[in-house]
């Protein structure tokens, strides 16, 4: 283990049974011997497509599931004889928005710290503060259902921080928001890490990724495929693309370790809407998986 890891799963599998036509049991397979490290405040991002397995991870490091096998470490706590310890560590942003909608915005910070042991007096303090760093302050006494999306989404971060986690997990933390409210979030989560937090993040948006980590582990089918920085996983496989309409016009690339190389490329084309650009981390993985992120 790495001096400065702080999270480390180790052969990590989760199997989820069901009845197959036959009414036979059978197992699916949804996270796949992972073994990763993640180092002290780091912004780690888990990339893939819906059904990759990056949720069933979150859900595990969170003990809300359990792994079918392997370990996993919090420093030097295990989860399965040290999960009330790593719970204080901790902060969960869920994909899905799951506040009282009876209760106003203040109502559901006071329960949440609440929960936490919070005394009363801590709790006030936190709250405006925490309030007044999503610029909620003026919506304290106003139900939740009056929020909006975005409002929401930054609601769930700051209550995940009340009782001052060293690690917190968003999952999917921009999904459905429009591209101005999610780079809003964005910042957010910057000023969160500047603060000291480390932040495990999953997204199938590879602009997010490329933004925000400082590494990322790309997951497909459960299993993790590869794990480095965006910059060294575009430079793995190459810094150029170019792009063309093939005869069916369906959308095709090619990927180049030089801009020259490409150049000379695209200008042999004669199919239509020829593109060059720098390749991204969405490139990365239909190079090493055949599928596209959003697939």
């Amino acid at each position: 283990m790495e001096e400065d890891s702080v999270l480390r799963l180790e052969g990590v599998k989760k199997l989820f049974s069901y009845k197959n036509a036959q009414g036979g049991k059978a197992a699916k397979v949804a996270v796949d011997d992972i073994s990763l490290e993640i180092k002290d405040g780091e912004i780690f991002g888990l990339l893939g497509p819906n059904g990759a397995g990056k949720t069933t991870i979150i859900r595990m490091l969170t003990m809300l599931a359990k792994p079918s096998a392997g370990n996993i470490y919090y420093g030097q706590l295990n989860i399965r004889d040290d999960s009330q310890k790593i719970k204080e560590l901790i902060g969960v942003v869920p994909q899905h928005i799951n506040f009282d909608q009876d209760l106003t915005v203040g109502e559901n910070m006071h329960l949440h710290g609440r929960l936490h042991h919070m005394p009363e007096k801590e709790r006030v303090k936190c709250i405006g503060e925490m309030l007044e760093f999503v610029e909620l302050s003026g919506r304290i006494n106003d139900s939740v259902r009056a929020l909006s999306g975005g409002m929401k989404r930054r609601l769930l971060i700051v209550r995940a921080l009340m009782h001052k986690p060293s690690i917190l997990f968003l999952d999917e933390p921009t999904v459905a928001l429009d591209p101005q409210v999610r780079r809003r979030i964005w910042d957010l989560i910057r000023k969160m890490h500047r603060s000291g937090v480390t932040v495990v993040l999953t997204t199938h948006y590879i602009e997010e990724a490329e933004n925000l980590c400082d590494r990322v582990a790309i997951i497909n089918s459960g299993k993790l495929i590869a794990l480095d920085t965006p910059k060294a996983l575009q430079e793995k496989i190459g810094s150029y693309a170019v792009e063309w309409d093939n005869e069916k016009a369906e959308r095709e690339f090619k990927i180049f370790r030089s801009k020259e190389a490409a150049k000379d490329f695209a200008d042999g084309l004669v199919q239509q809407n020829v593109l060059r650009r720098r390749s991204n981390l969405e490139d990365v993985f239909v190079e090493l998986t055949g599928r596209k992120v959003n697939g």
